[in-house]
């Protein structure tokens, strides 16, 4: 495995990023973006699959991790003009990008401000956003927001993981940084709530996968089907009995499906 360097950046309006990077420097680029309230954390599990064939970049979204200041005004748009930042930091100019859940709709807004910064792209477990997509269950909803502590924790994990599987580790990297105030949860719940792509996803111009799990309830899967005919061009992957977690359950089988498609297109 390579190591990791940590280092933090300052960016255009004095926030402090927290940045992350593996894999060999002379290697085509990999920027992952993690789901909502979360921090590099998230691709603890999934990040040394990528790091043979990638200088693989992640950072912490404002609010999470290493990044901490004061929230203003946030978006998947902003989100993602901090990741261009990241990438001029380090000097890359272009780089395959993997955004899951909330880290696919930042994906999708750098893809189409940034289109140049964006030589290949996959979306996992997300949506275009706005009243053309496909909301969760209603009482996936209430659940989530009436049950409190452990009960939570496991209807979360739930919601993520299958109950077949049987490597799944007592502590999931994916229910969220439990750092967080709820000042800076609420925000990144606004920033995820926010995202609308609809109109402009035919403005995608980055060869693009589109992956997700046939029994997402967070996410329904119907909404990588309305993401596959909005983007010009695109493929779609969807993991049978798949849940908003498939892609580290079943990353055996994902990985390299999505590590043959960057490496391809980049």
């Amino acid at each position: 495995m390579e190591t990791r360097d940590q280092l933090t950046i300052i960016t255009r309006d004095g926030f402090p990023l927290t940045i992350q990077v593996s894999g060999p420097p002379e290697a085509p680029a990999l920027l992952l973006l993690q789901g909502q309230s979360n921090s590099h954390e998230w691709w603890d599990e999934l990040r040394s699959d990528f790091e043979p064939q990638f200088r693989t970049v992640t950072f912490d979204y404002r609010g999470t991790g290493g990044s901490r200041g004061e929230l203003t005004e946030l978006s998947t748009a902003s989100f993602a003009a901090d990741a261009v930042e990241v990438l001029d930091h380090m000097g890359i100019t272009r780089a395959a990008v993997y955004g899951t859940s909330m880290g696919g709709r930042i994906a999708q807004m750098l893809a189409l401000n940034f289109p140049d910064r964006v030589s290949a792209l996959a979306l996992g477990c997300t949506t275009p956003g706005g009243p053309n997509s496909v909301k969760r269950p209603r009482e996936v909803g209430q659940s989530l927001a009436r049950l409190r502590g452990r009960e939570h924790t496991q209807y979360l994990f739930s919601l993520f993981y299958t109950p077949s599987w049987t490597v799944a580790p007592r502590y999931s990297k994916l229910l969220g940084d439990d750092t967080m105030t709820t000042q800076e949860s609420a925000a990144h719940l606004r920033i995820s709530a926010g995202h609308n792509a609809w109109d402009r996803l035919p403005q995608i111009t980055a060869p693009t996968l589109i992956v997700h799990g046939d029994d997402d309830l967070m996410n329904p899967v119907e909404n990588a089907r309305l993401l596959h005919e909005r983007i010009p061009g695109s493929r779609i992957l969807i993991c049978p009995s798949g849940r908003h977690g498939f892609f580290e359950e079943f990353a055996e089988v994902v990985n390299p499906e999505i590590i043959g498609f960057l490496s391809a297109a980049s």
